[in-house]
Formats: structure tokens, C-alpha cells, sequence
């Protein structure tokens, strides 16, 4: 498996770039990718190429630079921003001296140290064992395995094919365990689409403040930090919003520029999610001077998944930090497409949680229901579920109610209440507030 970064390491950062120096942007993503992995950049070494070099990727003169820079600096590794073939790995290494780890290798590293799930842990180890099946290149004549009998003394098999076999047994392990996992995960689906609750996905590239919004709208305690794939595992919650069907809500793992394949490949059930969602919140940092690509960036990941048609609500994160006040913006049909706000300070949840409203009110019937006296548990649930429209006395002592509810709890509830269902009126669109009788308004957002 790879060595990870130890707390501490010095880091050699490289990034060449197309036919022009690399954008300062890239080499900060770089950097911020170096120090979450836990090393410590020590220095950076660019330039420009129209086409990689086959044998180190830099070219020759750039690796003899490299080699200068890291023996100057006392680098332990060299971390280079591009995918590099196994060849141009060994060579550089060979060349060097120190350690080299590719964009990808880098990126496994980091996903290996956030994983906290039974699930997560092995879609990582799936992925790193594929990305090392590619860098297997010698065997190791000490380790061969003699074979006894007459005509059977030979060298047996070498180290190499024997790290092959491990690796591919391991690797059909993996598979199988992740596939009843999976199993497990459709399950879990399928109830919940047995019982219609909406869906939601919070999406969008890493560190744009999506684990704080989640947090916050849902009273969750994900695992939140300024650092790239500060949280992995995705999290489920309910979000129940002030006279709407309650909503399920899901923080998904972040996305970057070049994500590995093995990766997107590894986690392809868990993103299953975002796939399976009525909506997607694409969380985008606001103050990002390099969003759009980051936007174009998530919409390729999402389309290769099959997530790309679902309909998505633009989440515009850390306006504070441009100082600007949180804003609704509609599009041609008067829909809402984009929410401007700030999800560390608190600014514009309110308008989030109004076009979520807007988004799954539809969902809202309104009917008149007569409960008798024996009925009274049904109606202290209507009232719990802030539903009560209207109330008039009824001449055998219960009470006559309009209310105003999903229909997915009004089943509920006439099947466990034993009551009548009664047909549905006019739709009834749903609002962000309202003349319901109740004691206390329902809050916004609890789980």
C-alpha cells in the first residue's frame, strides 16, 4: 500500500502546465491537497510543456532541476499535480532519490485518512489496490518459491506474481463485501421510496461549505473544517420544514478537478445518493474567483454517475467574505435557481429554507376531516403536524377539521387512527407560513 505522509514530512510540490505556466489557483489547490494529507510544502517548481515528456512527464532538464530543488530544500517527497504512468514514477524516483506520489496517489492518500465508515474504509482500500496493481514492476529473486520432485526444481514463483495474486484475491474480497453492502444500500432505498419522502443532495466541490450547511440546516454534527475532503462518509438526515413534508436530506462526499478514476468508480454506490435525489443544493463557494470551473467541474462528475439530469438549486456559500447581503434569484419560469448565502454566519438560511419550501410544498393536499369524540389522539397529531387549517365543534361532540397535509401523512395517519380517507379538494400550495392553529410554530429545520 502507499506510505502515507507522516505529520511533518517535507513536500516538493510540482505542476506544469499546457502550453503555459500553471494558474495560481491550481498551485493553490495543490498546496491545500500537500497539507491535508499532513505534509508540509517546502517549496514549488513550474513550467510549461505542449505535451508530456514519456519518460518523466517534466522532461529531462526540468528533473535535473527537481533533483537540485529537492536536495536544497531536504525534501522527503515530491508531490507532482498530474497522473503519471507508472514508468515515469519509477524513473523520477530513480533519478531523485526521494519518494514520488502522483495527483492520484496524493488524492487516495487523503480519502485513506478521512474514511471513518465500515464502507468508506474499503472503497478506499479498493481503490488504492487497483491504482498499485499498475505499479507492481519487479520480483524479487531471494523470495522465490522452489518447487520439489524430480523435473519440478525450478524458481517457483517470483515475488512480483506473487503481490499479483494477493492483490487480485484482496481485490475480489473487497468487491464481494462492497457488493452486499450495496445490496444493503438498495434496500434502504427502496423503503424509502415505498414511503415517499422526498430527497435532496447536497453537492459540490470539496471545501465549498457543504458539511456546515448540512449542519446547520439539519442540527446534524458532521465533521466540518477549512480543509479539502474534510468529511467522506455520507450522512443522512431528515429535514422537516414549517408546514411541508418533512424531506430527506443527504451530504455527499466533495468532488475536484481530476478525481482518479478508481475512485469514482470505488464510490459509485455511495454516490448512488446524489443519483436517487429529487434535488440536488450544488453548494458553490462564492468567493471563489475560479467557480465556474469549479461548477463545470461537479456537473462532469455528477453526469458520469447518471446524477446529470436532476434538477439542481445553486447554493452561493461565504457571501460574508465578499460582503454582499443573501438573495433570491429566479429563472425565465419564476423558479428559484440560485440562493445566495452564508452558512457559517447564518445569513439567508431563511431564503434556502423558503425555496426548499417552494420546491416540495406541491406535495401538500387539502381536505376536510370529521373526527369523532373518540378521535382525540388523531387530532392532537394534526395539530403536532401543524396541519389545522380551521376548527368547528361537531353536533356528536368531535370536531369538524380543514387541514392542510402531505398525503403521504394523511395515509399514515387514517391507517393507524383507523379514520375514513377523505377525498382531496383543491390543491393547496404550500407557503413558508400561515393561519394554522397551533400552539408554537414548527421549527424550520429539526431532525
Amino acid at each position: 500500500m502507499f506510505d502515507r505522509p507522516r505529520s511533518g514530512e517535507r513536500a516538493l510540490l510540482v505542476r506544469i502546465g499546457s502550453g503555459g505556466q500553471p494558474a495560481a489557483a491550481e498551485l493553490e489547490e495543490l498546496s491545500a491537497l500537500a497539507s491535508s494529507a499532513g505534509a508540509v510544502p517546502v517549496g514549488v517548481v513550474t513550467g510549461s510543456r505542449q505535451h508530456p515528456d514519456p519518460r518523466f512527464y517534466v522532461g529531462s532538464g526540468k528533473a535535473e532541476e527537481l533533483k537540485a530543488r529537492a536536495e536544497e530544500l531536504s525534501a522527503d517527497v515530491i508531490l507532482v499535480d498530474h497522473a503519471l504512468s507508472p514508468s515515469q514514477e519509477r524513473n523520477l524516483e530513480k533519478l531523485i532519490g526521494r519518494r514520488v506520489l502522483d495527483r492520484n496517489g496524493l488524492i487516495l492518500d487523503i480519502f485513506a485518512q478521512r474514511a471513518r465508515s465500515h464502507e468508506g474504509k474499503l472503497q478506499v482500500e479498493l481503490a488504492q489496490l487497483k491504482h498499485l496493481q499498475t505499479r507492481l514492476v519487479r520480483g524479487w529473486t531471494h523470495l522465490e518459491r522452489q518447487a520439489g520432485g524430480i523435473g519440478m526444481r525450478g524458481p517457483g514463483e517470483t515475488q512480483l506474481e506473487s503481490d499479483r495474486r494477493l492483490i487480485a484475491n484482496r481485490v475480489r474480497t473487497l468487491n464481494r463485501r462492497l457488493e452486499k453492502l450495496a445490496l444493503q444500500r438498495d434496500t434502504g432505498r427502496h423503503t424509502r421510496k415505498e414511503i415517499p419522502i422526498p430527497g435532496a443532495a447536497i453537492v459540490g466541490y470539496t471545501n465549498a461549505g457543504k458539511s456546515t450547511l448540512f449542519n446547520v440546516l439539519t442540527g446534524a454534527s458532521s465533521y466540518a473544517a477549512d480543509q479539502l475532503f474534510a468529511t467522506l462518509d455520507p450522512t443522512v438526515r431528515r429535514l422537516k420544514l414549517a408546514h411541508c413534508p418533512e424531506i430527506v436530506l443527504a451530504d455527499t462526499v466533495g468532488f475536484v478537478r481530476d478525481l482518479p478514476h478508481e475512485l469514482v468508480a470505488a464510490f459509485r454506490s455511495t454516490l448512488l445518493e446524489a443519483r436517487e435525489a429529487q434535488l440536488h443544493l450544488h453548494v458553490i463557494d462564492a468567493a471563489d474567483p475560479e467557480r465556474g470551473e469549479r461548477i463545470a467541474t461537479v456537473n462532469e462528475v455528477l453526469a458520469s454517475i447518471g446524477a446529470g439530469d436532476v434538477p439542481q438549486l445553486e447554493v452561493y456559500n461565504k457571501v460574508d467574505l465578499l460582503g454582499e447581503a443573501p438573495r433570491l434569484e429566479r429563472n425565465a419560469d419564476g423558479v428559484v435557481s440560485r440562493v445566495w448565502l452564508s452558512a457559517a454566519t447564518g445569513q439567508g438560511l431563511e431564503l434556502l429554507q423558503a425555496a426548499l419550501v417552494e420546491r416540495f410544498g406541491s406535495r401538500l393536499i387539502r381536505v376536510e376531516l370529521h373526527l369523532s369524540p373518540r378521535h382525540g389522539r388523531a387530532r392532537a397529531e394534526l395539530y403536532r403536524l401543524a396541519a389545522v387549517l380551521a376548527e368547528t365543534p361537531a353536533d356528536d361532540g368531535g370536531w369538524q377539521l380543514s387541514i392542510e397535509l402531505a398525503e403521504r401523512d394523511l395515509d399514515d395517519l387514517c391507517r393507524r387512527e383507523g379514520l375514513d380517507r377523505p377525498s382531496a379538494g383543491d390543491s393547496a400550495p404550500c407557503i413558508a407560513g400561515g393561519a394554522f392553529l397551533q400552539s408554537a410554530p414548527v421549527a424550520a429545520s429539526s431532525l
